[in-house]
């Protein structure tokens, strides 16, 4: 087609992803989700190209989704996340291969190669799909559930579930499920939602271990920064220290923010979701059970609020972090302006003084030049008494010097002003 944009083939995969095949009773599902680093990606599809001996990938559009076969009645899917990986088995040799997966060969080989696969397990679930409340209750006493733990409830209309969500000693949890003539299509889509609600839980959840060892970090800023708060109104504190304290409290505030803000702004999203699959599940409680919904509020809910709470309180420590740094610039502001006051009441001190010194030298230049002038005067009178005795030079210098003395005032006076006003 002409004009097609370059993204129209990776938005209609991207809406054929995460589509598990039709699942029918007598069937097992093994899952594993890792947490899988940037630096283990190509590792990871390299493992994705070495299947064992006798298998075999489909071809898909997306790379972020794959799925193949291990041989007759083994299926298995592989799925890219943001930040996991989520590696899928379907296991069409009965819903007894959840309970000793490794006592048939194929699917042992099979757990092999997932187990090879790079990253850090967050959840493994083997989900065993029985026909109904008969075959399950006769199931139901192999998986040794804990009576205290154990949540059952009807899901999707009809299906019925049994878990304690405690790990195995080979680190897989447990899932029963029984379909209760729910058709294939939809009970393929209610078990996907069931380990989605799972995977989207503990994901959520690793922001819990960070959300608590931040509280710690969070309480020592808080108790710094009421010392600080007290410490600014004293005026014994220099500004130098109170800076390299607020400093280092901010750094340490960025960095506690900067290490965990991801973690708990996944967790956030994550809860979203698994809000969402509750919802998408309809579950309905079964008298004398544990409903999912139950077990979900109950234990899963505390941890996100705390996780919540953790973000709210960094960002109020943010904001009074803020406040105290415009106070203490008020601080350092104040004092600024009293020692340029101080500096301008010094000044003028000392322009008034050169302005009376002035006023001095130049009424000291008048007598001086004054006297000067005088002098030559007098000379040149004394001199023509010489020639002419009825001249009296002291008379006439007397009758001179107003006159002089104002004569150089004059002058004076004018050149400071044609200096002054000189552009």
């Amino acid at each position: 087609m002409r004009n097609e944009h370059e993204l129209r083939k990776s938005v209609v995969a991207e809406m054929h992803l995460r589509r598990w095949p039709q699942l029918q009773p007598g069937m097992t599902v093994i899952q594993v989700l890792r947490q899988v680093a940037d630096e283990e990606r190509e590792i990871e599809q390299e493992s994705l190209a070495r299947l064992p001996e006798g298998g075999a990938v489909e071809p898909s559009p997306n790379p972020r989704h794959v799925q193949g076969s291990f041989g007759e009645g083994i299926d298995f899917g592989w799925e890219r996340h943001s930040e996991a990986s989520a590696t899928t088995l379907f296991i069409s040799r009965g819903a007894g291969i959840a309970l000793d997966p490794q006592g048939d060969e194929a699917v042992s080989r099979a757990l092999d190669w997932a187990d090879s696969l790079p990253g850090k397990i967050v959840r493994a679930t083997r989900i065993a799909i029985v026909a109904d409340m008969t075959e399950a209750a006769a199931l139901l006493p192999r998986f040794a559930f804990e009576p205290l733990d154990l949540v059952s409830c009807d899901i999707a209309g009809g299906a019925r579930i049994w878990s304690d969500f405690r790990l195995r000693e080979d680190g897989f949890g447990a899932v029963l499920v029984a379909a209760n003539g729910l058709p294939p299509g939809d009970l393929s889509r209610t078990v996907q939602r069931l380990q989605e609600l799972g995977n989207y839980r503990n994901l959520a959840l690793l922001g819990l271990p960070v959300a608590q060892a931040g509280w710690k970090v969070l309480d020592g800023i808080e108790a710094e920064l009421a010392t600080l708060g007290t410490r600014v109104a004293r005026s014994d504190v220099s500004d130098d220290e109170l800076l390299k304290q607020v400093t280092d409290l901010s750094m340490q505030l960025m960095t506690q923010t900067a290490s965990s803000d991801f973690r708990l702004s996944a967790t956030e999203a994550y809860a979203v979701l698994v809000e969402e699959r509750l919802e998408d599940l309809c579950i309905e409680p079964v008298p004398g059970f544990q409903s999912l919904a139950d077990f979900t509020q109950r234990r899963f809910l505390p941890a996100i609020r705390t996780c919540a709470a953790h973000r709210r309180r960094a960002e109020t420590l943010a904001a009074r972090t803020a406040q105290f740094v415009s106070l203490f610039r008020t601080r350092v502001e104040t004092r600024i302006e009293n020692q340029n006051g101080r500096l301008l009441h010094s000044m003028e001190k000392s322009i008034s003084t050169q302005l009376r010194m002035q006023h001095l030298v130049e009424g000291l230049s008048v007598v001086a030049l004054s006297y000067y002038a005088i002098s030559l005067i007098g000379y040149m009178l004394k001199g023509a008494e010489k020639f002419d005795h009825d001249i009296s030079s002291g008379v006439i210098i007397a009758v001179l010097t107003p006159f002089v003395v104002a004569a150089m005032w004059l002058a004076i006076r004018s050149m400071k002003q044609r200096i002054l006003h000189h552009d």
